[in-house]
């Protein structure tokens, strides 16, 4: 195990450059593999290095927050160890997994740190954010982009990024935008494809929907009640027709009568008979299920703006027995025979 290990570290120190950062590397994951109840710095070198704790400290601090090598570099280096092994061991099912995950943090100097949704605390409270692509199957993930997230008012304050090093090149984005190309880089490196999974963080953006799907990804995203759609069978209104003055009129059209419904509405109005319960598989204690029904839909954003019609995907609702409404919608563009 321990040749292994060491292999690994071999492997990796392939992506840091120059030889001086090996040891910064290989006392930051030997660090790392120690049953410590705090994975800081500090007690990283106490565990390492007990006798030298102070020289320890200042070389992994030295690595870690001042040593220039490339983060993506580095995960590169170990999805090239780590996928073949995913693909092999973990079935036939492909998931891309996009989410972001909240670092709770006292005051307001660490980079990216502001008050915001922190999933870890389940509210707002302080917290970086960092927004992560993770290649999944039904045994194993393995995440293959990381980029943190900065706010706007930190992109806009050019003296609190000076003080945090933040590059010149880096402003700000949207966190659907950093998925969006975090899901180009994972294409252009090769990563099996898979169907992207997003929560309503990400699926509520119709330009990161439609993206996916212009780069030939299905998708399987949540989204807020209020998203509207237009439910199976019907669509946008043709252009008007041309009065023989002026240009060709070329887009879709609605009116009072004939209008999209959110999907909140239209789960409301389906039968009971449409619902039914499903179980996907076994948790941790118990079998996993919910009450579910899936429709076919056409998203309506803006198509008033759009010359053809979005094509029909999935609306899957979930709504639990004995709640008053609907919990969750997801919109899919999996193939329209695919089973419940």
């Amino acid at each position: 195990m321990e040749q292994r290990f060491e292999a690994y570290l071999d492997h990796l120190c392939d992506s840091l450059g120059h030889v001086d950062r090996h040891e910064g590397l290989r006392g930051y994951c030997q660090g790392l593999m120690l049953p410590l109840a705090r994975k800081s710095v500090e007690p990283l070198a106490a565990g390492i290095d007990p006798h030298a704790v102070r020289a320890r400290h200042q070389s992994l601090h030295h690595f870690v927050a001042k040593s220039d090598w490339s983060d993506e570099g580095l995960l590169e280096r170990v999805r090239a160890w780590v996928e073949p092994a995913l693909l092999r061991e973990g079935g036939t099912e492909r998931y891309w997994i996009i989410d972001d995950t909240g670092f709770p943090k006292k005051g307001k100097h660490s980079v990216g740190v502001a008050r915001q949704y922190c999933g870890q605390l389940g509210k707002r409270d302080n917290c970086q954010i960092a927004v992560s692509l993770t290649l999944a199957t039904e045994r194993a993930s393995l995440p293959v982009a990381w980029r943190l997230y900065l706010p706007e008012d930190w992109a806009a304050d050019t003296a609190r990024r000076t003080r945090a090093g933040v590059p010149e090149g880096v402003g700000f984005q949207t966190k659907p935008t950093i998925a969006l190309e975090q899901v180009k880089a994972a294409l252009a490196a090769g990563i099996a494809r898979g169907a992207v999974l997003a929560d309503a963080g990400y699926g509520n953006d119709t330009g990161f929907r439609d993206g996916l799907t212009e780069l030939g990804l299905a998708y399987a995203v949540g989204v807020q009640g209020t998203t509207s759609v237009w439910p199976e069978g019907k669509a946008p209104l043709p252009p008007e027709p041309w009065k023989g003055v002026g240009r060709n009129p070329r887009l879709l059209r609605r009116d009072a009568e004939h209008r999209p419904v959110s999907v909140k509405a239209l789960a409301l109005g389906l039968p009971a008979s449409a619902y039914r319960t499903v179980t996907w598989r076994q948790g941790s204690n118990t079998a996993l299920s919910g009450r579910f029904a899936a429709v076919r839909v056409r998203a309506a954003h803006r198509d008033h703006q759009r010359t053809a019609s979005r094509d029909e995907e999935w609306l899957l609702i979930e709504w639990p027995e004995g709640q008053q409404e609907p919990e969750k919608y997801v919109l899919s563009t999996l193939p329209a025979d695919t089973s419940f």
